[in-house]
């Protein structure tokens, strides 16, 4: 029987396959997060994230330099905050001298260029290692005043210098608390990108041992999302759009390939995705013990990103996977 449906003609050369290729990855796709520390000409390597360190503000600007010349023009940036400086009302989270706040100023007078993402969350500052402020007494995290340490914390962000603010805190009611507080303040312009569906998920950990941010006691389930329910990401989502999030995100990223392709067919709106440290460590883990090819597989997660419908990837890659693409 002669064939006329031959699907693999189109698949017979890679000029015709980069021709008619349905997702296609470039560097400014990607942020790139990193770690700040203080001191001077500092690199301290995190173990559980090959190829990571925590950098010094000299250093911090040297890597930024390097991904801005491979075409990676956002960074997220994640202070590691001396134990000292960590309280129970986290206050240092809009300490305008703190190291996130003066990071932020130096790489603007560096690169003006280069989009700056801030982390709006309490837990690197706080003594208890959560999100939100915790009562002492029931231990219960309190959202109300948690909001409104979270509006102290994106007006002094905004003040420094970023770009885009990132609450990852999940909150209830603090897009709309935010986003009154830039407007009031004449910041209309700086951008919220809402972790609007983040899930209570084990792939945290080189993150949160990256900051020493992991909580003292308890976990973060009372408000980061059931990694079991889809259509509340959907309503999370939502809420979040209407209180005006620019752009809304998902993390983690690859075990909710489902969850950001559902939100895409909802939304109009950009959709980012963070591809997190513990998918970043698991793929790099198995690369070094020869088990995978680690290039082909950086790649392959990062492009079902986008077949899944994002516009935005947040991912330790980024350096990496932008050296491949330049």
């Amino acid at each position: 029987m002669k064939l006329q449906q031959r699907p693999r003609r189109n698949r017979s050369s890679e000029a015709l396959r980069s021709m008619i290729r349905e997702n296609v990855l470039t560097p400014n796709d990607f942020i790139a997060p990193l770690f700040v520390k203080e001191g001077k000409g500092e690199r301290e390597e995190i173990k559980s994230m090959p190829g990571h360190a925590r950098l010094s503000i000299d250093e911090l600007i040297k890597e930024a330099r390097e991904l801005h010349s491979l075409g990676v023009e956002a960074i997220a940036l994640f202070p590691a905050i001396d134990d000292s400086k960590k309280t129970t009302d986290a206050k240092e989270a809009w300490n305008p001298e703190n190291l996130n706040f003066k990071a932020a100023r130096a790489l603007k007078e560096a690169l003006p260029d280069m989009l700056l993402m801030g982390d709006i969350a309490l837990d690197p500052y706080s003594s208890d290692g959560h999100d939100g402020i915790v009562d002492p007494r029931s231990g219960e995290i309190l959202n109300d005043q948690s909001v409104e340490a979270l509006i102290k914390q994106s007006l002094a962000s905004a003040k420094a210098g970023f770009d885009i603010l990132g609450p990852s805190d999940m909150m209830d009611g603090r897009i709309g608390a935010i986003r009154s507080a830039l407007d009031h303040e004449n910041f209309e312009r700086t951008l919220i990108m809402s972790y609007s569906v983040k899930y209570a998920s084990g792939f945290y950990g080189p993150f949160r041992d990256a900051l020493a941010s992991a909580p003292k006691k308890g976990d973060k389930k009372t408000y980061q999302m059931d990694p079991a329910n889809a259509r509340e990401a959907l309503r999370e989502a939502s809420l979040d759009e209407a209180e005006g999030a620019d752009i809304l995100m998902v993390k983690p990223g690859l075990p909710y390939l489902d969850v950001i392709y559902r939100l895409r067919q909802q939304t109009t709106l950009p959709i980012a995705a963070y591809n997190v440290s513990g998918e970043y460590a698991m793929v790099k883990a198995a690369a070094q013990n020869g088990w995978i090819d680690g290039e082909k597989v950086m790649m392959e997660s990062l492009t079902a990103f986008k077949r899944a419908g994002c516009d935005i990837i947040l991912t330790y890659f980024a350096k990496e996977a932008a050296r491949l693409l330049h």
